[in-house]
């Protein structure tokens, strides 16, 4: 839950999941923030 102006509502919550070429998840990001997001994914991809 998620308050504006004294309201509660429902946020959004994101989530990222690395799957490897053989279908499993190798790693799950949970609660992501957009800013900066992108530049992980791609480091934990290049450690692969």
């Amino acid at each position: 839950m998620k308050s504006f102006l004294g309201k509660k509502f429902k946020g959004v919550i994101r989530s990222t999941f690395l799957i490897n070429s053989k279908g499993k998840v190798h790693k799950i990001w949970s609660n992501v923030r957009v800013k900066d997001h992108a530049k992980s994914v791609m480091e934990e991809l290049k450690n692969i």
